[in-house]
């Protein structure tokens, strides 16, 4: 990621944390939509969990800029989500949920470079994370 996708993914979630809340609840609502099966791996009460994802993507975003303070947490993240069922095919998936969301959310400043930003952002903490949880890199766009 350059400086500037840095920059970009920072500025664009700073518009949405206001809409935390909602912006969960549509990435939840987004990702069980395209992906019914992996709503079993979730609890039946969303409410912390919808906290958990906001406070988590606050952390990372905020680390962009200095990645490898974010890449242990990235790692033990990735670790305890093979726990709950995750696989390599569901980062992609996660992550298309994730920019459709960011998309809603931020409207017209959706635009295509922060579109690029937050896919390379993307790309490079799944790949990690993959790579982490699995012993082998995949690509996760």
């Amino acid at each position: 990621m350059t400086p500037d996708q840095v920059k970009l993914v920072q500025e664009s979630f700073a518009r949405v944390a206001p809409i935390a809340d909602q912006a969960a609840a549509i990435f939840y609502d987004r990702l069980f939509a395209v992906a019914p099966q992996v709503k079993a791996m979730f609890p039946t009460d969303m409410t912390e969990q919808r906290k958990k994802l906001m406070a988590t993507l606050a952390v990372v975003v905020d680390g962009l800029s200095n990645l490898a303070s974010v890449l242990p947490a990235a790692s033990a993240l990735a670790i305890r989500h093979v726990s709950y069922g995750a696989k390599p095919e569901h980062y992609p998936v996660v992550g298309g949920a994730l920019l459709w969301t960011l998309e809603k959310g931020l409207g017209e400043d959706w635009t295509h470079e922060v579109a690029a930003a937050w896919t390379a952002a993307y790309g490079t903490l799944s790949g990690y994370m993959i790579s982490e949880a699995y012993g082998r890199p995949q690509a996760a766009e």
